[in-house]
């Protein structure tokens, strides 16, 4: 069990990198625009939205390298894009280079959120892969609030330059990363069913836990294989409609509950209501602990309570604050304390609901044989609403006050749990092969002349 614990941690570093390399950009904002006198129009899309548009890209065709050449390959690559993308950024000499090695830092986000949970759900074993998978959401939140350290540190610290060191900072843990991800073994699912080398595969399944059954073990993939061969089914295909269901539900979700709204705009919304100093305080140091601490406590409890069991509690949460803070602008009772601890309670359902499950969940529900595909494509969905949430917000926010705005998230979140209360299966506990059995069709077999005959 240590080595499964060791690897997984290792792995979910990328998940690390993630988040340090999402935020840290905030550091270089004002300066980075004020330097080449960029317009609203240029620095929003070169400067601020570039790596989120690599990010898409990277999730949508991450499957690609994380099938062909393997899960720990594909985890090396992602380490030397973040180590690039954070020299490059920070020597860049112009606002067209510096887009430039943004965007490849954004493709290693939408890889990694591809590879990342692939590897680790599949070295896992069903006990613990709740929290092990969890470990990616951990180190992302985590390397959000470390990024938030690092520019306050380096921002009193370098001067005029700060914002390079502030981007440049990040090739330390990505080239550490990158070192560390190359002692990893490959995964031995992907051994089986994508190289058919089983001797291999069993040196790895022996070290993961050498009192297991590993011929077993070998026999139950193969198996599971075998099946998925016989149905030769499309990915989008009555076979794997349940999955791509689930896996798009939760993604959309994910993101219609209004968390990114919450981290980039709610600061520019209350500073509208006049609380634009206790919003900006939340954004940073007040979001970056709740979400650190309950992601905390979600991952002590996702493989004891169940996937869907959280989901329930924070589409409760996630109803309760959206629907009284949409009350309160509504209303015009802004003053206080109020809004900014409902913010509090909103940040905390997400941590410990869909923070803590998305990617534990979309790469537990797609077969060995689709995983990559299903992870990409649950990735995808996240990153595009992602993008566009982000992408018109700004608009939404000068034609409708914040009653609405939150009035809508609040029925995204209805929907949200009525989705979990008809539709989502429980995962916890159960074998990558079991949930196949469960999730996937079975394949249509033609019956014979003979049998036919005989009727």
């Amino acid at each position: 069990m240590s080595r499964i614990v060791q690897w997984s941690i290792t792995v979910a570093l990328a998940g690390f990198l993630f988040g340090f390399d999402t935020a840290v950009i905030s550091g270089a904002d004002k300066p980075v625009q004020t330097l080449w006198g960029l317009s609203d129009l240029q620095h929003g899309l070169l400067i601020m939205s570039m790596a989120l548009w690599g990010t898409v890209i990277g999730a949508v065709f991450g499957n690609w390298p994380t099938d062909h050449l393997g899960r720990r390959a594909t985890l090396l690559l992602i380490g030397v894009l973040y180590l690039v993308s954070a020299v490059g950024s920070a020597l860049a000499t112009d606002p067209y280079l510096f887009s430039f090695f943004r965007l490849i830092g954004g493709i290693g986000v939408g890889v990694s959120s591809v590879a990342a949970p692939t590897y680790i759900s599949e070295i896992a074993p069903p006990k613990y892969r709740g929290v092990l998978v969890g470990l990616y959401q951990f180190n992302i939140v985590f390397g959000i609030l470390m990024a938030f350290v690092s520019n306050y540190a380096l921002g009193s610290l370098m001067g005029e330059d700060a914002w390079r060191w502030m981007l440049g900072i990040e090739a330390v843990p990505a080239l550490l990363y990158t070192l560390m991800i190359s002692r990893v073994p490959r995964s031995p699912r992907w051994l089986i069913l994508k190289r058919n080398d089983i001797q291999g595969a069993a040196e790895v399944l022996r070290q993961l836990d050498p009192a297991a059954d590993v011929d077993a073990q070998i026999a139950e993939i193969r198996a599971a294989e075998a099946s998925e061969q016989q149905a030769h089914a499309p990915f989008f295909s009555g076979r794997y409609r349940l999955p791509i269901l689930l896996a798009f539900l939760v993604a959309f979700f994910n993101q219609l509950s209004g968390i990114n709204f919450i981290i980039y705009y709610a600061p520019r919304v209350l500073e509208a209501a006049q609380l634009g100093s206790s919003a900006a305080l939340l954004s940073t140091a007040g979001i970056g602990l709740i979400n650190l601490l309950f992601t905390m406590l979600g991952m002590a409890l996702i493989d004891r309570l169940g996937r869907r069991t959280l989901l329930y509690i924070g589409s409760v949460g996630y109803l309760v604050s959206l629907m009284l803070i949409s009350r309160a602008f509504f209303a015009d009772d802004l003053g206080g304390l109020a809004v900014p601890l409902l913010l509090g309670l909103f940040i905390a359902a997400h941590a410990i609901s869909q923070g803590a499950i998305i990617w534990v969940f979309i790469a537990e529900i797609f077969p060995n044989h689709v995983r990559a595909r299903g992870q990409s494509f649950g990735s995808s969905v996240h990153w595009i609403c992602a993008a566009l949430i982000t992408l018109f917000m700004p608009w939404i926010l000068s034609h409708f006050s914040g009653g609405p705005v939150f009035a809508f998230f609040a029925v995204m979140m209805l929907l949200q749990l009525l989705f979990v209360m008809f539709l989502m299966p429980e995962t916890k506990g159960i074998s990558l092969e079991a949930l196949q059995q469960r999730l996937t069709r079975e394949p249509k077999v033609k019956k014979s002349s003979a049998a036919v005959a005989n009727r």
